[in-house]
């Protein structure tokens, strides 16, 4: 049995970066670490919802738009400004678009990519020197990025700038991984069937949501503590030994072809 101050899992003290982390996913992996101790920032766009949400779970808020390089840079700046040492690099924040085939638009290619796949990379790479200053030996800083089990196996909605886009963010965890170590580690989470305003269309039908979650192995849609749960292991010292994975938390759906 273990708890929140087991020193396995024990993330209090640790500088918490959340991007897109007002809600859905993001939010879930913020106010797990925020619950336990951890010193948490979140970003996004949208100004009041993100000052809602700080304000909910314990965080401060950031307002950037990581759809650009100076964004990311902005932001890397701002959270510069408030600690000289980043544990954590959550890269959540993301886009979709759905539509079909005949009908996709380049646009969508254009900001899906730029969210989900250049505004990790920006990111990552503009916040490399507060990563390295909060490095220490047998325990890295840590990036987490957020794919999709979209990006494992072709979905069943038309939206195909986004399964693209995690694939490639899967692939970029790995590169990352072999670059940064042995500093910081890089793995991704590759989330299944979460609540979130993305899989709204889905839960807003009952009849989609019990089809979709017959087809889970373990017969339900994930939870904020499913989320919060990987995150956290994956910035404590039970996950320091680990860089470069992609992990599927979705109730052993992908499994399926």
């Amino acid at each position: 049995m273990t708890s929140p101050t087991d020193p396995l899992f024990d993330v209090s003290g640790k500088t918490v970066l959340v991007t897109g982390g007002s809600r859905g996913i993001g939010r879930m992996i913020a106010e797990g670490f925020a619950q336990r101790g951890a010193m948490v920032y979140i970003s996004s766009r949208k100004e009041a919802e993100l000052r809602t949400t700080a304000q909910k779970i314990g965080a401060e808020p950031i307002v950037a738009d990581l759809a650009t390089e100076a964004g990311a840079r902005a932001l890397a700046a701002a959270i510069a400004d408030r600690s000289a040492e980043l544990h954590v690099l959550v890269n959540n924040a993301g886009a979709t678009w759905g539509a079909p085939l005949a009908e996709y638009p380049e646009a969508a290619f254009d900001k899906v990519f730029a969210t989900n796949v250049k505004g990790p990379f920006h990111l990552t790479r503009a916040l490399l020197p507060q990563l390295h200053a909060a490095a220490q030996a047998g325990d890295p800083a840590r990036v987490i990025m957020v794919g999709s089990i979209e990006g494992l196996r072709v979905p069943h909605w038309e939206n195909y700038a986004y399964p693209a886009s995690k694939a490639a963010v899967h692939m970029l965890t790995r590169d990352l991984a072999t670059r940064l170590a042995p500093q910081v580690t890089v793995n991704a989470i590759a989330p299944g069937f979460f609540e979130s305003r993305m899989t709204a269309f889905v839960f807003d039908d009952q009849q989609a949501t019990d089809d979709l979650t017959g087809q889970i192995p373990l017969r339900r849609p994930g939870v904020p503590d499913d989320m919060a749960g990987i995150a956290v292991f994956l910035a404590s010292r039970a996950g320091s030994y680990l860089t470069g994975a992609v992990i599927p938390v979705d109730g052993g759906i992908s499994t399926h072809g």
